[in-house]
């Protein structure tokens, strides 16, 4: 049996570890070609070649437009096209509002929405001509709820549910889908680095009554880049156990 995007080229930001890794994993799994894409460029490299199946692994920076262009361009020309876009890669930088300095706010905003718009203007350039693409942008119910401590970044991911619809309403006539995830408390480097009583507390309101995993964000992934999505875009899934339904 073929996989969900068997034969299709796929990019993934933020692939070194964590959700991105597991999305770029489970893309591969699944039949696609996949290039990996982190700041972290031994991380990327090393995570590409343990990937089993076609894989590239590329630094970038997705803030940087150059950057972020290379990688598309590099891509088609490695495998040919460009099918489906994560846009996944992510900061944190929290802080109260009254500690939080300006360069904080700045730098996630710039990873999460920046980024985030850049990957969505590059990949949907090579999908419009092409005539078929799916992009999936990696957004967060704390961009739904706000979390205290998070301004920057609740910002950012509401701001990715914006740029998402807006995005889907000019490229649908082109048969490009552009669709966001928000995952809830999922099992990371990232959420593991909090205090063990916040994290224990956090699951505890999970009507689920656990954290989640990054392949279960992953399989929402595929979903939407899979053509059983295929009259989908402008959509957010949530993918958090229940919390903040």
């Amino acid at each position: 049996m073929s996989g969900l995007v068997e034969g299709r080229t796929a990019i993934v930001t933020g692939a070194g570890q964590g959700i991105g890794l597991a999305i770029a994993t489970l893309l591969s799994e699944q039949g696609a070609r996949v290039a990996l894409v982190d700041l972290d460029a031994d991380r990327v490299k090393q995570a590409a070649a343990d990937l089993g199946g076609p894989a590239l692994g590329l630094a970038c920076d997705v803030t940087d437009e150059a950057a972020v262009d290379r990688v598309v361009r590099e891509t088609v020309e490695e495998f040919g096209g460009l099918d489906i876009h994560v846009n996944n890669a992510g900061i944190t930088r929290d802080a109260s509002l009254r500690k939080m300095p300006v360069e904080d706010f700045d730098a996630v905003i710039n990873v999460h929405l920046r980024g985030t718009w850049l990957g969505v203007r590059a990949a949907s350039a090579v999908m419009r001509d092409a005539g078929s693409g799916s992009i999936v942008n990696i957004s967060s119910l704390s961009g739904k709820s706000g979390n205290p401590g998070q301004t920057n970044y609740s910002a950012a991911k509401a701001g990715i549910v914006g740029l998402t619809k807006a995005a889907a309403k000019e490229v649908a006539h082109k048969n490009v889908r552009v669709n966001a995830v928000q995952p809830g408390l999922i099992r990371t480097a990232m959420t593991e680095a909090m205090p063990p009583e916040i994290f224990a507390e956090r699951e505890a309101a999970i009507p689920m009554k656990r954290a989640g995993e990054p392949r279960e964000v992953a399989g929402a992934v595929l979903f939407l880049a899979s053509d059983l999505s295929s009259y989908m875009t402008g959509g957010v899934l949530e993918v958090g156990g229940g919390r903040l339904m």
